[in-house]
């Protein structure tokens, strides 16, 4: 089975391949999201901790979290399910996917260490593999977590620019557009849209009770109809009565 071990902190991956059926014993039955001890792929792994983001079987299918299986079986899988991505609008299919459980029927495993151990491991840990982050953060929230700043401070000072070379050419410099940044402009026009909805609710409200009213009048004018109909059919009831006994007599 072969182990691919990514680096968060170096950005860096490296694929290890494992025969030895004493140290993936450690990963049978484990489900993705859970940690395993380093110490069990050897003595250069000592104090690490991995943590099992995923997989792949011999056939090539993904290990799916959430589905309690350590053998493969086929969903139904629609937009925004995992392993699936629909290729029309409301497109649905059955897939086979393989479930969260490590098994002896996996080619590859995917593991990130959470905890680094004594040793740097070349090619993973150690300084000079690391790859810096070409871009930096975008969202406001994220740039403010980044740099320690306060709920007031203003982000737009701190993004980071990247420098671009050209050839012959001047150099220039990229910053990304900070997304979900609070100006006073946005609170602004948040006012803005809070005072129209109010006044849309308004407008209803008030439309509503005067339309009730008319229905109402209408109604009550409805019954006084009615009402005087019947009183009409019976003064000419009570008349034609009348004139019958009278010719009677």
């Amino acid at each position: 089975m072969k182990l691919n071990i990514a680096c968060p902190a170096t950005g860096c991956q490296k694929v290890i391949e494992v025969e030895d059926e004493k140290k993936l014993r450690m990963f049978w039955d484990k489900r993705i999201s859970q940690e395993v001890e380093g110490e069990v792929l050897g003595p250069e792994f000592n104090g690490y901790i991995f943590k099992i983001t995923g997989g792949n079987d011999k056939q090539g299918f993904p290990m799916m979290q959430g589905v309690l299986l350590n053998t493969r079986t086929r969903l139904l899988l629609k937009k925004g399910s995992k392993c699936y991505r629909p290729r029309k609008a409301g497109e649905r299919k059955r897939k086979s996917v393989r479930g969260c459980i490590v098994s002896h029927d996996l080619s590859v495993l995917n593991l990130s260490i959470v905890k680094k151990g004594d040793a740097d491991v070349e090619g993973l840990t150690d300084e000079k593999s690391a790859k810096p982050r070409r871009l930096g953060p975008k969202r406001a929230n994220k740039i403010k977590k980044m740099f320690n700043l306060g709920k007031n401070d203003d982000p737009r000072g701190f993004v980071i620019r990247r420098v671009i070379t050209r050839d012959g050419k001047k150099d220039y410099s990229k910053a990304p557009k900070i997304q979900r940044l609070i100006t006073p402009e946005r609170l602004q026009r948040k006012l803005k849209w809070k005072a129209e909805r109010r006044h849309r609710w308004e407008k209803s409200r008030a439309a509503a009770k005067e339309y009730n009213a008319l229905v109402a009048q209408r109604q009550k004018e409805e019954r006084e109809r009615r009402q005087s109909y019947k009183e009409k059919r019976r003064s000419l009831s009570r008349k034609l009565s009348e004139k019958k006994a009278k010719a009677s007599a």
